[in-house]
């Protein structure tokens, strides 16, 4: 299955370096992983889980920072995670025909109360006065 290119945001630590200058530094990662189901299509079947159109995947939200040890510590490269109980879903559905109904009514009204304004507008200003 192909991740849509707007959700590859899953590895953040790809083709990075993090190199240290001096001797008793190392870097400490945080990594805040989230799970994140995407539902690319509808599903007809009793069970999401096993759709052909739906994809679990894991976000991770990564920040690492360097750390100075004491000439007695060994430095050593720390990673934490951080498991989320949440979880991110991002379904994808389809509007219904009424939908497309209220929005053609909604613009046709707004366009004639915008007209009938104008109008009234544009009468009290070019009214013929009376004598």
């Amino acid at each position: 299955k192909q991740v849509p290119d707007e959700h590859k945001q899953f590895n953040p630590m790809d083709m990075k370096v993090y190199p240290t200058s001096k001797f008793h530094q190392a870097y400490h990662h945080y990594i805040k992983v989230v799970s994140t189901h995407l539902n690319m299509g509808s599903s007809t079947r009793a069970d999401p889980s096993n759709d052909v159109n739906s994809i679990t995947v894991y976000q991770m939200l990564e920040q690492s920072q360097i750390v100075f040890y004491d000439e007695v510590n060994v430095p050593e490269a720390r990673f934490s995670y951080d498991m989320s109980p949440m979880s991110v879903v991002v379904q994808k559905e389809g509007r219904k025909w009424y939908d497309y109904l209220t929005s053609l009514c909604a613009i046709i009204g707004g366009t004639f109360t915008t007209l009938g304004l104008i109008d009234a507008t544009l009468y009290k200003v070019f009214k013929p006065k009376k004598l």
